[in-house]
């Protein structure tokens, strides 16, 4: 997950131990609920739609769902534990935050439950979409997954001329970690990260005022951000922030490219290439 905030951030597998016998595989499962907008997206690349019991309520979501097209007509639950134990999925799938309550009751209920967090860095999360693609016994496409991010991050390595500052600037002043897959990604496309000389490496709300004195050369925002709607977007039309950082120097990506790491991946590379290509000499 990519978003705090505004961007919630990328999902990376907390892992599950086999004990210290052999491995035994275990049968595709026939019935999966998820219970988070990222699983909901990871769950409709790689499954077959019979397989998928149901999905969050946000899957449905246009503003922040990459896959709404494809959630059309599958059912969709509240994430409550007592619903998902009513329908008997054969497997769960979940985030790690806010949801340790359900987590909790569908384990001791003995249900399985695939428990997926952000995403440190690509290759956790490439590891992630491998083990929940072997999961769903669908290998074939979690390969395929990853080999659309690889190419789509390789198309865009070193578009950016050298020494290019970039600031995620998300609203109410959020700034991102400069360890996560977005910033690594941005670094690969030639990007240094301003979020370090401003004293945010690892995020966090940085003052209108400190930007305003000590801006990078290129700023990167949610496409929807061009409108203020609240206080939380209203700093992005500042006039102080316009001078600082005009708007030619902004790249805008909509924001469901940028909430979940996984399908939307390659199309978020894909659209901060044409940004940088569109709008940086």
């Amino acid at each position: 997950m990519l978003r705090h905030g505004g961007w919630i951030g990328w999902a990376v597998l907390i892992g599950s131990f086999w004990g210290s016998f052999p491995a035994v595989a275990q049968p595709r499962p026939q019935q999966v609920a998820s219970l988070n907008l990222c699983t909901d997206q990871l769950l409709l690349a790689l499954a077959d739609h019979r397989q998928i019991a149901s999905l969050s309520r946000l899957a449905r979501d246009r503003s922040i769902s990459f896959m709404a097209d494809q959630a059309a007509g599958i059912p969709v639950n509240e994430g409550g534990a007592e619903a998902i134990l009513f329908s008997k999925p054969d497997l769960v799938l979940t985030g790690t935050y806010g949801q340790r309550d359900q987590v909790a009751v569908l384990k001791g209920e003995g249900l399985d439950v695939l428990q997926l967090g952000p995403w440190s860095g690509l290759a956790e999360g490439r590891e992630q979409i491998r083990t929940l693609a072997r999961r769903l016994g669908h290998a074939d496409r979690g390969e395929a997954l990853i080999a659309r991010i690889d190419a789509a991050l390789d198309r865009a390595t070193d578009r950016v001329p050298s020494g290019r500052s970039i600031l995620v600037y998300e609203r109410g002043g959020w700034v991102t970690d400069a360890r996560s897959p977005l910033s690594e990604v941005l670094m690969q496309m030639g990007f240094t990260l301003h979020q370090e000389v401003l004293g945010r490496a690892s995020g966090g709300v940085v003052r209108l005022e400190t930007i305003v004195t000590t801006p990078p050369d290129v700023m990167l925002v949610d496409a929807g951000s061009g409108q203020a709607i609240d206080n939380g977007t209203a700093l992005f039309a500042h006039p102080a922030l316009a001078a600082a950082v005009p708007h030619g120097r902004r790249l805008a990506v909509p924001g469901h490219l940028t909430i979940c790491g996984g399908p939307s991946t390659p199309a978020m590379i894909e659209a901060l290439a044409a940004e940088v290509t569109s709008k940086l000499p």
